[in-house]
Parts: C-alpha cells; sequence; structure tokens
C-alpha cells in the first residue's frame, strides 16, 4: 500500500520591509511521504522571500517538468522558475530556456558547497540564473515548524528572515552565491 502525501495548512503572515510587501497567505500544501521536514520548511522559506500574489506551489516532487514554485503570466508563460537543492545541470539549462528568471536555493550546506564547487563556472553562461543558499539547518527548530495547521509570522528586515509560530523563533540567513 502506497503512503499518502500529508496534507499541511498554513496561515503566513508576511512583512517584508526590504520589498514593502505586506500579505497574509492561506497555503494548502501536500508533503510527499520522501520529503523531509527540513526540505518542506524550505520550500515554504522559498515563498515568503518571492511572495506575491500569483506565485504558486507546483506538484513538486511527484514531476519531473515542473519547479518546486513558480510564476507564471496571464498568457501561462513562465515568469520566474524556482528550484530546490542541487539539480544538475540539463535541468537548469531547460529551466532558463522554458523562463525568464530561475532562482535555485540550495540547502545542506555540506552537500551543497560540493555541488556549487562542481557546477559554478558551467552556470556563469546563464543570465537569467541566480543561486542562493538558505542556512536553514542552523536555524534550530525551522523543523519543528511543520504541523497539520501552522500559523507562521514573518519578518525580512536587511536580508534577514525571522520566522515564527507560537512555539519557536528562528532566523534565517540567505546568501547569494551568483
Amino acid at each position: 500500500m502506497a503512503i499518502s502525501a500529508t496534507i499541511n495548512k498554513i496561515s503566513l503572515n508576511i512583512a517584508d520591509m526590504d520589498r514593502h510587501y505586506y500579505q497574509t497567505h492561506e497555503l494548502t500544501l501536500a508533503q510527499h511521504p520522501s520529503e523531509t521536514d527540513l526540505r518542506f520548511m524550505v520550500r515554504v522559506i522559498a515563498f515568503i522571500v518571492n511572495a506575491s500574489e500569483t506565485m504558486a506551489f507546483t506538484k513538486g516532487l511527484s514531476t519531473d517538468d515542473e519547479p518546486d514554485l513558480w510564476q507564471k503570466t496571464l498568457t501561462d508563460e513562465i515568469e520566474i522558475w524556482i528550484d530546490l537543492g542541487q539539480p544538475d545541470e540539463k535541468r537548469i539549462r531547460k529551466a532558463c530556456g522554458r523562463s525568464s528568471k530561475v532562482i535555485i536555493y540550495t540547502y545542506h550546506e555540506r552537500k551543497a558547497k560540493v555541488w556549487w564547487q562542481q557546477q559554478e563556472d558551467k552556470l556563469k553562461r546563464f543570465n537569467n540564473l541566480q543561486v542562493f543558499h538558505i542556512n536553514a539547518e542552523n536555524a534550530e527548530g525551522v523543523e519543528t515548524m511543520v504541523q497539520r495547521n501552522m500559523n507562521l509570522q514573518c519578518n525580512i528586515q536587511d536580508g534577514e528572515i525571522y520566522l515564527s509560530d507560537d512555539k519557536t523563533s528562528v532566523n534565517i540567513k540567505i546568501i547569494k552565491r551568483m
């Protein structure tokens, strides 16, 4: 018998002083059985950093043709393609060809560092690509925030993310690689 996804409901209040974006989002997200709590929260953090009325989560791990998040135009063209982890060069090339802007968020510092050393020179040719590292594994407690019903408050100022729920408060840094 296959294990089904866990459905999480998130009430997300964002105050992004850097972009002057202040909004509450009511999200319903499926957490794939193979997705760790850290990766799930990294998806939420990527949404927070790029939040807009048209930013949307995709099917994610269950499909190869879609990113983790995207923003589309009214004519269904992909404006922003967001991937997590360490995608291979073929996937990045495909994303850069299909989208106006591609953003990759790495996490797991050691794995990300090795991947970046191997990919940095190859990725410089893509003008519409940005790479960031979410330093979330050092933000003690970010994984404990994962619940079936979540109420998150987020403040962003000077590039730092302050994320909290009823019990936990964490600071998250995003480091620009490219």
